[in-house]
C-alpha cells in the first residue's frame, strides 16, 4: 500500500481515507446482509487489524476504524477471503448499490441486485459518489436516500427507472432492469455527467428510452426499532458501534445472518426483540433524532467534540439535532431543527430561535438546560 494517496473522497476497502484514529476502510456488504461467518469475521478483522469501531454509514456500509497502513493488505486480504470485499479494485468501486433492507429470497429486490453485482464489469467508470437504488419492494422505502440511477415501484405497481432528481421514470420490464441501468449509467458516462458528478446535478435530456411520466408510489416510512417481518432492528447510536458488541448481536442461537439500513439501524434475522445495551430500542428515543460527526480528536478536521455533547442535549431539543465538528457538516442526513458547528474549539448554533456564534461548551449546554 505504500505510496497511495489519501483524499477527500468516498472511500472503499481499497481507497482508504485518513481520519484522526487512522485509516477508514469502508465494506459493502452484497445486498446489504451478512452472514453469522462473515459478521463474526468482519469483528474479527475490526479488533485485529483496526480499533475494534465499526460505523454504520448512511449507504448501509460498515467501516472499519484506526487502520494503520502496514496493516492495511492483511485486513483486505482477510475482507476478500470472507467476501466482503471485490478481489478486483476496479469492481469494487463500481459495486456501489443501496437495496432496501427488508427484501426478501428471489423477490424484484433481490433478483435485480444481485444481477447488477454479477454484471458490474459491463458499468463504465463514474464519479466515486454515483451510486444506484433497487427499491423495488410492494411498497417503496428509499425515496429519501440519494442515488444516480434508481429502480423503484411506481404507484401503479410496475417497476420504473429513474434519474436522481426527475421526479418520473419510465417503466421497464421484468429482467430488463439491469440492462436499463447499465445502459443509463454508460449514457450518463458518454455525455458530460462526469463533469457534473451527480446525476442530481446533470442536466442533459434524458435519452428517450429513460424518458417517462410514472411516479414513484408513496413511500412508507424508514425501520424503527422493534421486530422486523425477517426479525429484529435496533437504533445504532451515531451510527458506530464497538466489535464487541456487533458480535454478540450474531450470537443468539436463532439469529442467522444481519442486514444493514440507511438509518443506523442493524437488522438481525431470526432475532427476537429484546433490550440490548449499548444500542436502541425504543423508537422514542431522543438518539435517533440526532446526526453528529465523530468530532475530535477522531476526525482531523474538528476542532471540537460532538457526540458527548449530543447526548447531552438532544433530550432537550424537539425535532432533529444536528453536531458537525467543522463547517463541512458531516453525518446530516436532511434539515436539522437545531445544529451546531464547530469552529476553532467553539460551536455556532442555529435554530429554535437560538443564533448564536463562537460559543463554549459549557455555554452550549447551560442554553439547553443540560448543564
Amino acid at each position: 500500500m505504500s505510496g497511495f494517496a489519501i483524499r477527500g473522497w468516498c472511500p472503499d476497502a481499497w481507497h482508504p481515507m485518513a481520519a484522526g484514529d487512522g485509516l477508514l476502510v469502508r465494506v459493502r456488504p452484497r445486498l446489504g446482509r451478512l452472514n453469522r461467518k462473515q459478521v463474526l469475521g468482519l469483528c474479527d478483522a475490526a479488533l485485529t487489524f483496526g480499533n475494534g469501531m465499526i460505523d454504520l454509514t448512511r449507504r448501509a456500509n460498515f467501516q472499519l476504524r484506526g487502520v494503520s497502513e502496514a496493516e492495511w493488505p492483511a485486513l483486505i486480504a482477510r475482507l476478500v477471503e470472507l467476501e466482503l470485499v471485490e478481489a478486483d479494485p476496479v469492481l469494487e468501486k463500481k459495486r456501489n448499490l443501496l437495496v432496501a433492507p427488508i427484501w426478501q429470497e428471489a423477490d424484484d429486490t433481490a433478483r435485480i441486485a444481485a444481477e447488477l453485482i454479477a454484471r458490474l464489469g459491463e458499468l463504465p467508470e463514474l464519479p466515486g459518489k454515483v451510486g444506484f437504488v433497487i427499491d423495488a419492494g410492494p411498497v417503496p422505502v428509499l425515496p429519501g436516500e440519494a442515488g444516480d440511477f434508481r429502480i423503484e415501484r411506481a404507484a401503479g405497481g410496475s417497476l420504473i427507472l429513474r434519474a436522481q432528481g426527475r421526479t418520473a421514470g419510465a417503466e421497464v420490464t421484468a429482467g430488463a432492469e439491469v440492462d436499463r441501468l447499465i445502459a443509463m449509467a454508460r449514457w450518463f458516462a458518454e455525455n458530460g455527467g462526469p463533469e457534473a458528478g451527480r446525476m442530481s446535478r446533470f442536466t442533459a435530456e434524458l435519452p428517450e428510452w429513460a424518458q417517462g411520466s410514472l411516479l414513484p408510489a408513496r413511500g412508507s416510512c424508514p425501520l424503527q426499532p422493534g421486530p422486523t417481518s425477517t426479525g429484529a432492528a435496533w437504533g445504532v447510536p451515531f451510527g458506530q458501534i464497538s466489535a464487541l458488541a456487533l458480535a454478540r448481536l450474531i450470537t443468539d442461537p436463532a439469529a442467522t445472518a444481519l442486514r444493514t439500513t440507511p438509518w443506523r439501524l442493524l437488522i438481525v434475522e431470526g432475532a427476537a426483540f429484546a433490550p440490548v445495551e449499548g444500542l436502541v430500542d425504543d423508537p422514542a428515543d431522543p438518539l435517533l433524532r440526532v446526526d453528529a460527526c465523530p468530532g475530535a480528536p477522531s476526525c482531523p478536521q474538528a476542532s471540537v467534540e460532538t457526540r458527548a455533547l449530543a447526548r447531552r442535549i438532544a433530550p432537550q431539543v424537539t425535532g432533529r439535532l444536528h453536531v458537525s465538528g467543522c463547517a463541512k457538516r458531516c453525518a446530516a442526513t436532511g434539515r436539522a431543527d437545531v445544529t451546531l458547528i464547530g469552529r476553532e474549539g467553539r460551536y455556532d448554533l442555529s435554530g429554535e430561535g437560538r443564533e448564536r456564534l463562537a460559543l463554549g461548551r459549557d455555554k452550549v449546554l447551560a442554553l439547553f438546560g443540560a448543564g
